[in-house]
């Protein structure tokens, strides 16, 4: 037996991979009342058991190391991650808006959701300039966008890469009503949560810069969430970019919080608004010390 054969053979498995364990139960015929009842299915084949309350500290576990693993292996070193809203329309879609407002209020909020269709296109193109970047070093992908996979700005931020030939992340959430994930994520790097705690951990484990629009409840956690983990010194400081003095200054008063004593004067530096993306990647790049793309 030559040395080769023999390292081979002590470097061998000893025990049956689990897929492996899983095709022997398959080509098994359940034939008897112990193999047909679902007390002797395999633990990580029986759903059921997997849906349990008590398997919860589990779910959480795959939750958290799927994603994980599937972008280690697709090379993601670093994420531009964009939140925003979902309502917010494409350019394309403002006359389809304003068809379904009736009321004179609705018709109110329409035009002033087809007023902000400006930043699908900032979102959009903001994702072209990143992904024509292509920044990649020892292997890994950097500034790769990721957004919540859904439609309006997350979509825009999707399409934005898909316009240049570029791959992007998307992180859906199951919600009671339909979301299904938007034409333009990448479908390998595509991924589905249950839970908005391990999701909103994924936006952030790889993100080097955030870019928040206009956006309702979900967007507004996310965002305090991350200035919350800066401000703790929890995460280490990144390009955190507002897009829309004007709507941010009518929806939160920063200034407000400074004066009541409730933040620091210094907190305010944590974000900073811009309007355009080209301005967003100027900071993103200096912050970085990329130079201007």
């Amino acid at each position: 037996m030559t040395d080769e054969d023999i390292a081979h053979a002590l470097g061998r498995r000893r025990f049956y991979k689990a897929e492996q364990e899983a095709g022997f139960v398959e080509s098994h015929e359940c034939i008897t009342p112990q193999q047909q009842d679902p007390a002797y299915k395999l633990a990580f084949r029986d759903i059921d058991f997997l849906l349990r309350e008590e398997l919860r500290p589990v779910r959480f576990q795959l939750e958290l190391l799927k994603p994980e693993m599937l972008l280690d292996e697709a090379g993601i070193g670093s994420t531009l991650v964009m939140y925003g809203s979902a309502r917010i329309p494409a350019p394309e879609a403002e006359d389809a808006v304003r068809a379904r407002a009736q009321a004179p209020a609705q018709k109110q909020v329409a035009e002033r959701l087809i007023a902000k269709a400006r930043y699908y296109e900032e979102a959009r193109k903001l994702a072209q300039i990143a992904s024509r970047s292509a920044i990649t070093e020892n292997g890994q992908r950097h500034f790769v966008i990721c957004s919540g996979g859904g439609p309006s700005i997350m979509e825009a931020a999707n399409r934005g890469s898909a316009d240049v030939g570029a791959e992007s992340i998307g992180l859906n959430i199951v919600l009671e009503h339909e979301q299904r994930p938007n034409a333009y994520v990448t479908p390998h790097l595509s991924f589905q949560f249950h839970y908005f705690a391990l999701r909103k951990m994924h936006f952030l484990l790889r993100a080097r810069a955030v870019a928040v629009f206009p956006g309702g409840f979900g967007t507004f956690d996310e965002l305090f969430e991350l200035l919350t983990l800066v401000q703790t010194g929890k995460m280490k400081p990144v390009p955190i970019l507002l897009f829309g003095s004007d709507f941010w200054g009518r929806v939160v008063n920063f200034q407000a919080l400074v004066e009541e004593g409730v933040i620091g004067a210094k907190d305010l530096d944590l974000f900073r608004m811009v309007e355009t993306a080209e301005e967003a990647w100027g900071h993103i790049t200096a912050f970085y010390g990329l130079g201007a793309d």
